[in-house]
């Protein structure tokens, strides 16, 4: 195993070795999608709601669910434009999510398109790209530091949504199928995210208007991050299993022999 140190911004900005450049925009917006996707999963197909709820319904409705959630895991599917060359990727695979009492979240990524993982057990974050024998290792406070460090906060949930964001409707409301759309502005200015948008599962609303909480469901449809450069990842999850008691040691990695490591 061989370790080297470099900043990882170096690093995921040039080429990657053996002609695999196609993986550099899924690597580029890795710290952008921690800002979101490990916590924007939805609990279950949704429903139209026979009466539309007002906005503070359904901000309420997303806080409350963040109470019961523990644990998740579910299919993915992304799509990154980036905004500079015109160009989209896309990628899909798997998710896990685990949200300890006292400390940071921690989560998988297991791609199947393109082949690598992102992998954190709250401390620590490895991006592993086994076809080209490379790991990559940052720390999580690194990654959400200066104008970044309210990113860290999404790590733990969106339960603040009032207090970390400027909330609005879309321009459309609601989607074909009676989901509410909102528009999230960070009240601190990050250049890692400039805008968020949800899709709210309407049944999940109007389960919060008829019982007054959301319990162990995270009803988010899909979610489209917006960053200070005008680029935008947009996921989307199916088959979600919610608080299950996903083991803590799927969160480790440990670093297979003739991989090189390279540190921030």
């Amino acid at each position: 195993m061989k370790v080297h140190t470099t900043p990882l911004r170096m690093v995921i900005n040039r080429c990657v070795p053996g002609g695999r450049s196609s993986l550099r925009p899924i690597i580029l917006f890795s710290a952008r999608l921690l800002l979101c996707m490990m916590l924007l999963l939805p609990g279950f197909a949704a429903r139209a709601a026979d009466k539309p709820a007002g906005l503070q319904d359904v901000v309420s409705a997303l806080e409350s669910s963040y109470t019961t959630l523990q644990d998740v895991q579910a299919a993915f599917s992304q799509k990154t434009v980036i905004a500079a060359v015109k160009k989209e990727q896309r990628g899909n695979g798997e998710v896990l999510l685990k949200r300890p009492a006292s400390s940071t979240a921690m989560f998988r990524f297991n791609y199947t398109k393109p082949n690598q993982q992102i992998i954190s057990n709250g401390k620590q974050v490895w991006f592993y790209l086994p076809e080209n024998k490379q790991v990559m290792v940052s720390s999580v406070s690194s990654m959400f530091k200066g104008g970044n460090a309210i990113a860290l906060s999404y790590l733990t949930g969106l339960g603040h949504v009032s207090r970390d964001f400027t909330v609005s409707f879309a321009r459309e409301a609601r989607d074909r199928d009676g989901n509410y759309q909102l528009e999230l502005v960070p009240k601190a200015a990050s250049p890692m995210l400039s805008k968020l948008q949800l899709t709210v599962a309407a049944e999940a609303v109007d389960i919060y208007l008829r019982k007054g909480s959301v319990k162990d469901i995270f009803p988010i449809v899909a979610s489209v991050v917006f960053d200070a450069g005008g680029n935008q990842t947009r996921i989307d999850y199916s088959r979600p299993r919610v608080n299950k008691g996903i083991d803590s040691a799927r969160f480790n990695f440990k670093v297979p022999e003739g991989i090189q490591v390279i540190k921030q």
